[in-house]
């Protein structure tokens, strides 16, 4: 009985091709149990059913019922292809290779109820290319005829040529059949995609991504179709040439060429391709029985690789019902007993199972030709079955049982062991007056033509298109240099208080903060990138010399690596600058050009941007650490000048990345108490008010009271933490000094403008006028404060002073930037002292030399381009920075660098002389550079500066009272 686990469903019927004979059905029925076998995995041996009449006359019968088999097996949508006509050929083994070739056309499998595409069967087109090619060379080939025109020509080139004017097709053969030009990408169209994604991993545009890819895939095509007279240039690779040059049926023992392709070496490939179709050449021109099995070998490959499951398409999931061949009649006219007997042979031979399924019907007379033995086997007398069903499925049992020893090589064999006879009863031929229901293996579509299918494909394209489309703009709108599918992620794209983005973190890979600043435009704040009278260089001028020097730095090979880190953005409408950045960044360039002039270790610069005012410094130091985990060469920070509530963050994760850090302008007072990797050039606020107090004792009429006011800016939706630490100082300064402080007052900004009016109406009209203010505020606030006191009864034409601290330092009162209002004196600290540090210093000469737009200039101390001090510090801070990296003349480690640091004393410096060797852990230094300056009006309107005491760096004797004389 037949296992019922196994058992198809019943057909509901009503299509062609339906059994007519009990005959038909049960064997209609055995096709379908192969069928749901080979549907579920099992991978069934296929045997080649050979049915045959009892009688001669039942053959036409028998033709008739393959027939019937066919057109059910079609209308059930299996692949079936029928072969009922004769072939040409002069042999029967010639006229049943011609009926493989036939079977070599995809047409010739699947009717219109076949799922998924046509079969295609590169292998066996391989075959007849060599074939057809060893036919057009005729008879002369291998060997010519002495005196012919091919006489001394190499039959190998002869071969090759004649293979490619076919382009390693068959004759006659449309292209099409062979796929489209576009399609035999199997090589093409992946190289041209590796072309496009190497361009998009290089973060170039997507649309030049595309069109390289475009333009290679075109060169490929033109050079592997147009041009005629050649091989196709990826031959090496296809699959039939793999399959031809691996396959065990093919190899000789005496090989002395290499047999094996390589998507390496391409040259030894093609000679192993050119040998092997030599040798295959040559034995297709012995004729004997080799043509005929190399065609069924790769027939029986094709059809394996076409129901391959695990293919990068899953055809063999899709294909459910096995590929079968009918015979209507098999005899020698059509070569089909020839193509049983090579099936079997083949078979024998090989290991692995193909699934092809063969129904043949031989004419009674002809069953003898399926057996081949010297010694006949002798029937073993069997009680009949019942019935013939009975006697089918015990054939096929029996079969499969015989299989293995009837393959053996040792044992003489009387049958084909591939082959199955079914001998057709007469009685069993005839038409039935009811007919029985049969059989049909489950139609339902399997998973993998549901989900890994055109639609899905379709469907799956889109998403990622749409996910990419996604992904691109979030790297985009995320980072400061993105391709479709990466970035640049040591720069991030944020807002500056005015909306417009701005980029920070670290520069690298071409990425250029100059290229985020607005335009400027007339009234701007932007004197860096206008290139005025004030810093002749831009941002862009800096960032392109410090490249240039990098690549020289690289190219050395022995260097260290410093990043200055400061503000490089700019909002036009906020009241923000972007000089202080601007001449920073020149001071570190101006260090690194004298440095690589003059050393044998070389400093490479990275700049990293903190934004508006550094207000994302906390997110630049983040890249910074981020970077320098990857980047050993890097020693430490130059920068971070500005004070503000995320400062502690800031250096905290530099700190934690082993960095330390040299300020030129920070005068935190509690950044070298609370860190060790902080090294300051600025006086600290402390420290600098405190020598403010000096002045503000003169301003002090012994026994009288007098109240003073510190006017500070409003920080309390900002990050600001100067300007309180200004305050706090100062208001403590003033009380010490005996003053009677009036409450503080905070104004706000709107539009970028301080809001001061009446500020300036409660101070002057009420009844305690202050004689001094502390003005903790910024230098772009003085002049529309001046304005308000000027004008305001009460203090306008009336002596009265102002302290405010070292931002006052970047005013412009020589060039006529800044005034004060009369009767107003403006006292302010500045962090560099560089009029006595200036006979002792090369640093003036260099900066003509090297900084942008100042060759042929005569620069000194109090030229505008440098008199704020700002380039000369972070020069400063670069010099001392490097000196502690390179010790020795030698690259030094970060920690190195760290400890180095204490030890640094440089002389000659712009400020004087850098000493870090008295510098206590967790406290303030002394020896710092420190400048008290007066600002009066004169009587043309114009504010006069005079300098009322000084320090250079290093110089620890502190000031006095008297040294600091205001009157």
């Amino acid at each position: 009985m037949v296992n019922a686990d196994r058992t198809p469903p019943e057909c509901p019927g009503g299509h062609d091709g339906m059994p007519e004979s009990d005959a038909g059905r049960l064997l209609h029925n055995q096709l379908e149990i192969l069928i749901q076998d080979f549907r579920r995995s099992a991978e069934p041996p296929m045997p080649v059913f050979v049915v045959h009449g009892q009688e001669s006359r039942d053959d036409e019968a028998v033709a008739g019922l393959v027939r019937q088999l066919y057109v059910g097996q079609e209308a059930h949508g299996t692949r079936c292809a029928v072969a009922q006509e004769a072939y040409e050929g002069a042999t029967e083994v010639r006229r049943a290779a011609a009926l493989v070739r036939a079977l070599s056309d995809p047409r010739k499998w699947g009717g219109p109820k076949a799922v998924y595409r046509r079969y295609a069967f590169p292998r066996l087109r391989l075959v007849h290319a060599i074939d057809d090619a060893v036919a057009a060379l005729g008879d002369t080939w291998p060997v010519p005829a002495p005196g012919s025109p091919e006489a001394g020509q190499d039959p190998r080139q002869r071969l090759l040529n004649e293979l490619a004017q076919q382009r390693w097709r068959p004759k006659n053969t449309a292209r099409w059949r062979s796929g489209l030009p576009l399609f035999d990408m199997a090589h093409i169209l992946p190289a041209s995609l590796v072309t496009v994604l190497a361009a998009l991993l290089a973060r170039s545009e997507w649309y030049v991504a595309v069109g390289a890819g475009l333009v290679f895939l075109l060169l490929l095509t033109v050079l592997n179709y147009v041009l005629p007279g050649r091989a196709p240039i990826f031959l090496w690779l296809r699959r039939e040439s793999r399959w031809f040059m691996t396959t065990t049926f093919l190899r000789a023992a005496d090989q002395e060429e290499p047999t094996e392709v390589s998507l390496l070496r391409p040259v030894r490939s093609w000679k192993a391709i050119a040998a092997r179709a030599q040798d295959v050449a040559e034995a297709l021109t012995t004729g004997g029985d080799f043509h005929l099995q190399l065609c069924v070998l790769a027939l029986r490959e094709d059809l394996r690789d076409n129901h391959r499951r695990w293919s990068w398409d899953l055809r063999g999931f899709k294909r459910p019902r096995p590929p079968m061949l009918f015979l209507p009649h098999a005899d020698d006219r059509n070569g089909g007993i020839e193509l049983i007997r090579a099936i079997s042979d083949v078979r024998s031979r090989r290991s692995e199972l193909d699934p092809l399924l063969v129904v043949a019907a031989v004419r009674a007379h002809d069953v003898p030709r399926m057996e081949r033995s010297v010694v006949p086997a002798q029937p073993v007398p069997e009680p009949a079955p019942p019935t013939f069903g009975v006697r089918l499925r015990t054939w096929y049992r029996e079969w499969g049982r015989n299989l293995r020893a009837e393959q053996s090589p040792s044992r003489e064999r009387s049958v084909l062991p591939w082959v199955l006879k079914v001998p057709l009863p007469h009685d069993q031929l005839g038409p039935v007056e009811e007919v029985r229901p049969h059989l049909r293996a489950s139609a339902r579509p399997t998973p993998a033509r549901l989900v890994w299918a055109l639609h899905t494909l379709v469907l799956v394209t889109a998403l990622l298109a749409a996910g990419t489309v996604m992904r691109a703009d979030a790297l985009h709108d995320r980072y400061c240099s993105a391709s479709v599918l990466t970035a640049n992620r040591d720069t991030r794209r944020e807002q500056t208080p005015d909306g417009r983005p701005e980029c920070i973190g670290i520069a690298t890979g071409g990425v250029r903060f100059a290229d985020w600043l607005p335009a400027p435009e007339p009234g701007d704040d932007l004197k860096a990138l206008a290139a005025d009278e004030g810093t002749p260089w831009t941002v862009a001028d800096l960032e392109d010399r410090i490249a240039r020097q990098n690549e020289k730095v690289l190219a050395a090979g022995t260097y260290v690596t410093v990043v200055y880190a400061g503000p490089l953005s700019a909002a036009t409408d906020s009241g923000s600058s972007l000089v202080k950045g601007a001449e920073e960044l020149a001071g570190v360039y101006l260090a690194q050009a004298v440095v690589n002039e003059n050393s044998s270790v070389k400093l490479r610069v990275l700049i990293a941007n903190g934004g508006v005012d550094l207000g994302h410094q906390v997110g630049m130091a983040e890249a910074i650490a981020a970077y320098a985990a990857h980047d050993p060469t890097v020693v430490g920070v130059v920068g971070a000048g500005r004070d503000l509530k995320s400062s502690r963050a800031t250096i905290r994760t530099l700190m934690e990345a082993g960095l330390p850090v040299v300020s030129g302008t920070n005068s935190a007072t509690y950044l070298p108490r609370e860190f060790a990797n902080w090294f300051g050039l600025a006086a600290t606020d402390d420290w600098q008010i405190r020598q403010l107090g000096l002045i503000a004792a003169q301003l002090r009429t012994p026994h009288r009271r007098q109240y003073s006011l510190v006017l500070a800016r409003d920080t309390a939706r900002t990050d600001d933490l100067y300007t309180d630490e200004q305050a706090r100082y100062g208001q403590r300064m003033l009380r010490r000094q005996g003053f009677t402080p009036l409450e503080q007052r905070r104004y706000t900004l709107s539009g970028g403008k301080p809001e001061l009016r009446s500020h300036a109406q409660e101070i002057c009209r009420g009844g305690r006028v202050p004689s001094v203010i502390y003005f903790a505020g910024r230098v772009e606030d003085i002049d529309p404060l001046m304005t308000q006191l000027g004008t305001e009864p009460g203090c306008a034409g009336k002596p009265l002073a102002i302290l405010t601290g070292d931002d006052l330092s970047k005013a412009d009162f020589d060039g006529g930037g800044q005034s004060v209002a009369p009767k107003v004196t403006l006292y302010h600290a500045a962090l560099a002292e560089l009029g006595t540090a200036a006979d002792e210093t090369g640093f003036y000469l260099d900066a003509a030399t090297y900084l942008p737009g100042m060759r042929d200039r005569r620069l000194r101390y109090d030229s505008p381009a440098l008199a704020s001090g700002q380039t000369a510090l972070a020069h400063d801070a670069t010099r001392a920075l490097f000196w502690a990296a390179t010790r020795g003349d030698r690259p030094q480690s970060r920690a190195s660098t760290w400890v180095n640091l204490r030890s640094v004393k440089i002389e000659g410096m712009a400020t004087g002389t850098i000493d870090f060797t008295g510098a206590p852990l967790y406290g303030d230094r002394t020896g710092h550079s420190i400048v008290l300056k007066e600002v009066r009006r004169t009587r043309d309107g114009t504010a006069r500066p005079r300098v009322v005491c000084r320090r250079k760096a290093g110089d620890t004797a502190p000031l006095t009272q008297k040294e600091c004389r205001i009157r």
